[in-house]
C-alpha cells in the first residue's frame, strides 16, 4: 500500500523532537557527511522527474534555494548581516552544480556563520541586561521583519536587538516581575537559546537545506531526515514502542510532561509529572548514561526501543532539589497508543422548546492510519475511519438525534482515510477526483454499500482544517449530505506521497531519509478544487484569520485554482432550502448572546492585531493598553457573574466566579515562554485553556439541533434533507 498523504504539514509527535546533538557554539565547525551528499542526489532525481510540478534543478532553482535557505535560518532577519549574505552570493546560482558535484559546503558554511552570529547576538543581549533599560522613550519595535532588508552593519543590528531586549523586559515588567527577576529570567532565556542552537547537528542543517530546495518547488513538498521520518510514521499510526511518557526539556533536564494512560510508565505507578530523568541504561545490567544537558530527542531515542526490552531510568523526583536522592526504575517497553490524537466523542444536549435534542460530537484531530499494520493484514490496525465508526455505533446506542464531525485544526493525513470516512455517511459513489502529473484523472470512490450514520449531520471547520479535512467536508457538501459550519478552510488541494530514499537505494540501515512529495492535485466531485479557495461554509462564523497570512494563498508558489469535469454522482439530499432559515435562527440566537458577542469581538481584535507589525516600547503607552484590556476582561467577568446571579443560587455564582478566574489565568500574559514555566504550571495553564467553554462548538450543535427540529416537524422537508427517507421520525 502506498503511503498517500494529504497532510497540511509535517505531523509532529509530542513524544519526540528532531535529531541529536553536536557542538557548543564556538566549537568545532559542522561539516556535511558523505551520506548526505548522496541523499541530495537521490532526492533531486525524484523531485525533477516525478513531482506534480516537476522543475529542473538549474540556476533558477538554485536562486530560490539560496533565498529559501537564508529565510529558513533567519526568517526575521535578526542575525545575518547584508555582508554575510553577500559573502555567499557567488554561490546563489550554483547550488544545482554543487548538488550534482556532491558539494554541500555552502549550506554548512552559511550555518557556521549563523552559529557565530547567534553567539554574538546572545552575548550582546546579555550585556544589555547589566544596565537599567529606559522604558520612557517614544519608540517602537518592529517584531515582524519577514519582508525587511538585511541589516547593513553591526550598528543597525545592535539597535534591533536593543529594542528586542527592551520589549522582553517590558513584557515581564507589565506582568508584575521585579527588576532582578527580569534580568535572571532573560539572561537564562538568551543563554538557553544559544545552547539549543549549539546542539544543532549536521542532519538538522542538511534537512533545513533540503527543505529549502523542496519547498522552492511547491509549499507541501518536504525532505525528512531519518529521525524526522520516524516521528512522522509515529504521528500517522498513533503508536510507538517505548514507556508511554511525553517528555519535555526543563533547564538542563529531561522531565516528564505527561504519563500516557495504560503505558509502562503509568502501570508502574512510579513516575509522575515533573520528575526529571538524569540517566538512562539499556537492559537489566547496561551502564547508566548521564543524560543531563542532552538534547531532548537524544534522550527520547535512548528511552524508546523494541517492544519487550528493558530500559532503566535514573530519576530525580519533581519535589527534590538538585542534590535530592535519585531513584532507579526498570521498565519493559511496550507498544503505546497515542490516544490524545485519536477520535473522541461527546454528547451535547440542546433544549428546543419542550424537546431536548441530543447532538453527538466526534472530534477528529487528524486522518491517521497505521499503513504498515494494514499492509501486514493486522485486523486491529489503527485508523481514523475505524475509530469513528465505533464512536458512531456508540452514539447510535445513546440515541443521538444528529452527529457533528469536528475537524477544526485538522491538518489532514491519509487520502484513503478521507475517502473511507466519507463512506460512513454516504451509500456509495465517488468522493474525490485525483489528477496526476500526466493529467490523468482518477476517482477515489466509496465502494461499500450502506451508511454507518444516515441521520442529520454537520461538519465543523476552520482555517486550520486542511487537505483530507477539505476532501471530506467538500464531499459531504457536494452530496448535500450535511451542513458545513465555521470558517473557510485552509485551501490545500494537493496530494503527497512518501518516498523512502533508503528503500530506493537499497540501504540496509536508514541514512537517506524520505521525501514527502506532491504527486497529484485533488478535485471535488463537482469539478472544482479546494486549492486556494478552500471549502466555504454553509453557515459562516466570525473568522480571525487572514488568507494572506495563514492559508494556501499565503504561499507565493502555491498551485493556482482550476477545475475539471465533474464526476458522475447524484446528490443524496438538498440542504439549500433550509440553510437561510438556519442562518436566520443562528443570527437571532447569537444576537442575544453576550458570550457570542465577546467571541466575535475577540475574533475582530485578533484580525486587527495581525495587521500590526510594530509595538510601542514606552511603558506608559503599553501599560495603558494593558489596563484597557484588563478592564474589558473585568467588565466581561462582572457581566457573566451578574447574568448567572439572576438565574442561579449562590453556589452556582461562586462556581462561575472560579471559572472566570481560571479563564483569566489561562489567557493572561505572564511574559514567559512555555519552557520557562514549571512543567506543572504550564500543564495547568493548558488544561485551563482546554477546559474553557467552547461556545463555537455549542452554537454549531444548536444549528444542527435546529435542523433536527425542522426535520421532525415536517415530513416533506425531511425527504429533501435526509438521504434515507424510510427512517424518518416526525415529532
Amino acid at each position: 500500500m502506498r503511503k498517500t498523504l494529504i497532510a497540511l504539514a509535517l505531523l509532529a509527535s509530542g513524544l519526540a523532537v528532531a535529531k541529536p546533538t553536536t557542538q557548543e557554539a564556538g566549537g568545532a565547525l559542522l561539516k556535511p557527511a558523505e551520506d548526505q551528499a548522496e541523499a541530495a542526489i537521490w532526492a533531486s532525481r525524484f523531485l525533477t522527474r516525478f513531482h506534480y510540478k516537476a522543475m529542473p534543478l538549474d540556476d533558477a532553482m538554485s536562486v530560490k534555494m539560496f533565498d529559501g535557505y537564508f529565510k529558513s535560518l533567519d526568517p526575521d532577519r535578526l542575525f545575518f548581516l547584508q555582508s554575510d549574505v553577500d559573502k555567499f552570493m557567488a554561490t546563489r546560482d550554483q547550488l544545482d552544480d554543487a548538488i550534482f558535484n556532491r558539494d554541500l559546503s555552502m549550506p554548512f558554511g552559511v550555518f557556521n556563520v549563523y552559529l557565530q552570529r547567534v553567539a554574538e547576538r546572545t552575548a550582546y543581549s546579555r550585556k544589555l541586561l547589566e544596565k537599567p533599560v529606559d522604558l520612557t522613550a517614544q519608540e517602537t519595535y518592529e517584531f515582524d521583519r519577514e519582508k525587511a532588508a538585511w541589516p547593513k552593519d553591526v550598528n543597525e543590528l545592535d539597535d534591533l536587538w536593543r529594542k528586542r531586549v527592551k520589549n522582553d523586559v517590558l513584557r515581564l515588567k507589565l506582568a508584575g516581575k521585579k527588576d532582578d527577576e527580569i534580568r535572571k529570567t532573560l539572561d537564562k532565556r538568551y543563554a538557553g537559546f544559544l545552547e539549543r542552537v549549539g546542539q544543532i547537528n549536521a542532519e538538522d542543517v542538511f534537512q533545513t537545506f533540503m527543505n529549502a530546495y523542496a519547498t522552492s518547488i511547491e509549499p507541501h513538498t518536504n525532505y525528512l531526515g531519518p529521525r524526522a521520518s520516524e516521528n512522522f510514521d509515529i504521528a500517522m499510526k498513533l503508536s510507538l514502542e517505548g514507556i508511554g511518557a511525553v517528555l519535555q526539556r526543563e533547564d538542563e533536564y529531561t522531565a516528564i510532561r505527561e504519563i500516557v494512560p495504560g503505558g509502562p510508565a503509568a502501570l508502574s505507578g512510579k513516575l509522575k509529572v515533573g520528575d526529571r530523568i538524569v540517566g538512562v541504561g539499556q537492559g537489566e545490567h547496561g551502564p547508566i548514561n548521564d543524560v543531563i544537558g542532552w538534547r531532548l530527542d537524544d534522550v527520547v531515542e535512548q528511552i524508546r526501543g523494541q517492544k519487550d526490552t528493558t530500559v532503566r531510568l535514573e530519576v530525580l523526583p519533581s519535589d527534590a532539589g538538585p542534590d535530592g536522592k535519585h531513584t532507579l526504575l526498570s521498565l519493559v517497553r511496550k507498544k503505546v497508543s497515542i490516544e490524545e490524537q485519536a477520535a473522541k466523542k461527546q454528547v451535547i444536549e440542546i433544549k428546543d422548546g419542550e424537546a431536548t435534542r441530543r447532538i453527538g460530537v466526534i472530534q477528529l484531530p487528524t486522518f491517521y492510519q497505521d499503513f504498515d499494520a494494514r499492509r501486514r493484514g493486522d485486523k486491529d490496525y489503527k485508523s481514523a475511519t475505524r475509530d469513528t465508526a465505533k464512536l458512531l455505533a456508540e452514539l447510535k446506542s445513546e440515541n443521538v438525534d444528529g452527529v457533528l464531525i469536528d475537524l477544526r485544526n485538522n491538518g489532514g493525513g491519509s487520502l484513503s482515510e478521507a475517502t473511507e470516512l466519507t463512506g460512513l455517511f454516504i451509500d456509495k459513489g465517488p468522493v474525490v477526483q485525483v489528477r496526476n502529473a500526466q493529467g490523468r484523472v482518477e476517482s477515489e470512490d466509496d465502494t461499500q454499500r450502506g451508511m454507518t450514520w444516515d441521520g442529520p449531520m454537520a461538519v465543523m471547520v476552520n482555517r486550520g482544517s486542511a487537505s483530507a479535512s477539505e476532501i471530506f467536508a467538500a464531499a459531504i457538501q457536494d452530496y448535500g449530505r450535511g451542513l458545513i459550519i465555521g470558517e473557510p478552510t485552509f485551501g490545500k488541494g494537493t496530494v503527497q506521497n512518501l518516498v523512502d530514499l533508503d528503500q530506493v537505494a537499497q540501504n540496509e540501515k536508514p541514512k537517506f531519509g524520505e521525501l514527502k512529495m506532491t504527486i497529484a492535485q485533488f478535485f471535488r466531485i463537482n469539478g472544482g478544487t479546494t486549492q486556494l479557495r478552500g471549502v466555504v461554509p454553509d453557515v459562516p462564523f466570525p473568522d480571525a484569520g487572514d488568507a494572506r497570512e495563514f492559508g494556501e494563498s499565503s504561499y507565493d508558489n502555491a498551485l493556482p485554482w482550476t477545475s475539471i469535469t465533474p464526476a458522475d454522482f447524484n446528490a443524496v439530499a438538498d440542504l439549500k432550502p433550509v440553510v437561510p432559515l438556519l442562518i436566520s435562527r443562528h443570527e437571532a440566537r447569537v444576537a442575544k448572546s453576550r458570550e457570542w458577542q465577546y467571541f466575535a469581538e475577540d475574533q475582530s481584535e485578533i484580525k486587527r492585531l495581525r495587521q500590526e507589525k510594530t509595538v510601542s516600547l514606552n511603558e506608559e503607552v503599553r501599560r495603558k493598553e494593558r489596563d484597557e484590556q484588563e478592564a474589558r476582561k473585568k467588565a466581561r467577568d462582572a457581566e457573566k457573574l451578574a447574568a448567572q446571579n439572576t438565574r442561579s443560587d449562590g453556589a452556582a455564582v461562586g462556581q462561575n466566579s472560579a471559572s472566570a478566574s481560571a479563564e483569566s489565568l489561562a489567557n493572561s500574559d505572564d511574559g514567559l515562554q512555555a519552557d520557562e514555566r514549571s512543567i506543572k504550571s504550564q500543564v495547568e495553564r493548558e488544561k485551563l485553556a482546554k477546559d474553557q467553554k467552547d461556545i463555537v462548538l455549542d452554537e454549531a450543535a444548536h444549528i444542527l439541533a435546529d435542523e433536527v427540529g425542522l426535520i421532525r416537524a415536517d415530513t416533506k422537508l425531511a425527504q429533501q434533507l435526509l438521504p434515507n427517507r424510510e427512517k424518518i421520525g416526525v415529532d
